[in-house]
């Protein structure tokens, strides 16, 4: 059974205090994130990462985050687990960068090809590499749909460009994309990332 998560990106104004989670939401209890933007569009903000077990769970997660103030607004998006990668995977131990990749398409058909190309040889692709896959996720609720979202976990900048590169030139990828129809201009309108650092109570990180 695939997971759920919540995106939630509270948007900050330089300067202005805000009241933004300290802790761990009390009474969850799969893998939490909570982050900070470093290089990014629409700096400052924070984003967290939820984890529920069904689409159910995420309708009672506004109580847990009541107190949380001073915010200019906030965008929230769900997402189920691809089939793949149908939970939350940790990171290695240690302190990292992580990215937040977006990818929007111009219909459920061609969101649903480069989803199954996720499943079927790409995020394959990104664990031997050493890309270290956080979660993928197909947007059931929010905003640019149709798109998917998935994290990845870096050791620093340099690791990131290392790691980026070797994916660029790799022989499975170049057969993969090659495939008819499955070329990034057939199924992908528009891509957007983030880099993102964990707080120090982020359970990723």
């Amino acid at each position: 059974m695939s997971q759920y998560y919540e995106l939630r990106t509270y948007q900050l104004r330089n300067g202005v205090p805000a009241k933004m989670p300290s802790a761990k939401p009390g009474g969850l209890t799969l893998p939490f994130g909570a982050f900070t933007s470093f290089i990014a569009e629409g700096s400052p903000f924070m984003t967290l990462l939820l984890t529920f077990n069904s689409f159910a769970e995420t309708e009672r997660v506004d109580e847990k985050l009541a107190d949380v103030t001073g915010y200019i607004r906030y965008e929230r998006t769900i997402l189920r687990a691809f089939s793949g990668m149908p939970e939350l995977k940790l990171p290695p131990k240690g302190n990292h960068i992580f990215e937040l990749r977006t990818y929007e398409s111009n219909d459920g058909v061609s969101l649903q090809k480069k989803i199954d190309m996720f499943n079927h040889g790409e995020m394959q692709i990104f664990q031997r590499l050493g890309m270290n896959p956080v979660f993928f996720g197909e947007a059931l609720v929010g905003s640019r749909l149709p798109h998917l979202t998935y994290m990845l976990a870096y050791d620093d900048l340099a690791a990131r460009d290392r790691v980026w590169k070797a994916f660029g030139s790799d022989p499975e990828w170049l057969k993969l994309r090659a495939k008819p129809g499955l070329s990034d201009a057939e199924i992908v309108s528009n891509i957007s990332n983030s880099i993102i650092r964990p707080t120090a109570f982020s359970d990723i990180r």
